[in-house]
């Protein structure tokens, strides 16, 4: 088990021979480092079942997972429809929500503590790029990270779990060195891990990297329901389009380990001077007008 460190006050002072109190002592005691896991596969997923065993040998943790897939649900919360938890055999929690309501739920009430880490994953398949927007597994970990907790998403590369004990095993060796580092249980910080589908003696180090980009998704699919009615499925993801040396595409690709920082603002602030500009002139060209003035622009 990982300890992280806190500092404790004695209850006490001591006296020194003039009668003068002496400074407080203050000590440091060890306690045990405390995960919350998530994903968005389920509860049952081999992904999330290989993490909690990985997990265990170095904190203590706790899963609040979905009840059932919740692959692409992003940051999506549920606020029309009552939610439950339920507990399974091997202790595991369960609702019938999104992954970010399960973290929610966890840090707002069900736990009764705040974890020092909140991990997500492991997911079947890869998050890199566009992906990120989109995943589930992403998701649960920004939620964690939103309520000021360092956060990880844990993603294999390729979909099938093969070699999950090898990435579980990379996972836990990854938090326990962020403890290590002293990294846990400060100020919060969101990462993204992609591991590739490969033993743990074959994976090379770990390579920081931006966001690489995907092509378009595939066109929706289109079927015929037993009633004659048009269904439509979401098609596939876009194929990489910005895999160059340093995306995170380009690092797993070459066996790496990719860990991509994130955040959650979305401004673009490289277009901020620009746009500054322009809403001067369109709140000048709105002005100039009245109501009766406006036309339809064609």
């Amino acid at each position: 088990m990982i300890g992280l460190w806190r500092r404790c006050p004695m209850s006490h002072e001591r006296r020194s021979g003039a009668g003068r109190a002496a400074p407080t002592i203050r000590c440091t005691l060890p306690r045990t480092m405390k995960i919350l896991i998530c994903n968005d596969d389920g509860y049952q997923a081999p992904g999330i079942v290989a993490l909690h065993a990985a997990l265990s040998r170095v904190a203590d943790v706790e899963v609040v997972a979905p009840e059932h897939n919740n692959s692409a649900k992003s940051n999506a919360l549920t606020l029309h429809s009552p939610l439950y938890v339920h507990q399974a055999h091997n202790g595991f929690r369960y609702i019938n929500g999104t992954p970010a309501d399960c973290v929610h739920i966890a840090l707002t009430g069900l736990l009764g503590y705040r974890p020092d880490l909140v991990v997500s994953g492991i997911n079947n398949g890869a998050n890199m790029g566009d992906d990120t927007i989109y995943s589930g597994t992403v998701g649960a970990a920004m939620e964690g990270y939103l309520f000021g907790i360092p956060s990880i998403a844990f993603s294999q590369v390729d979909k099938g779990w093969g070699e999950i004990e090898a990435a579980a095993q990379m996972a836990a060796d990854i938090v326990r060195q962020m403890a290590v580092q002293d990294l846990v249980g400060q100020a919060p910080w969101l990462l993204n891990v992609n591991i590739p589908n490969l033993p743990l003696h074959a994976l090379r180090p770990m390579k920081l990297c931006r966001l690489g980009r995907r092509h378009a998704a595939e066109r929706v699919i289109t079927q015929e329901s037993p009633r004659g009615e048009t269904m439509y499925w979401i098609g596939g993801a876009g194929a990489a389009k910005d895999d160059a040396e340093g995306t995170d595409f380009h690092a797993t690709a070459q066996g790496h380990v990719a860990v991509t920082p994130l955040k959650v603002d979305l401004t673009d602030h490289q277009n901020l001077g620009y746009w500054a500009q322009t809403a001067a002139r369109l709140s000048a060209g709105i002005g100039a007008q009245s109501p009766l003035a406006v036309t339809k622009v064609h």
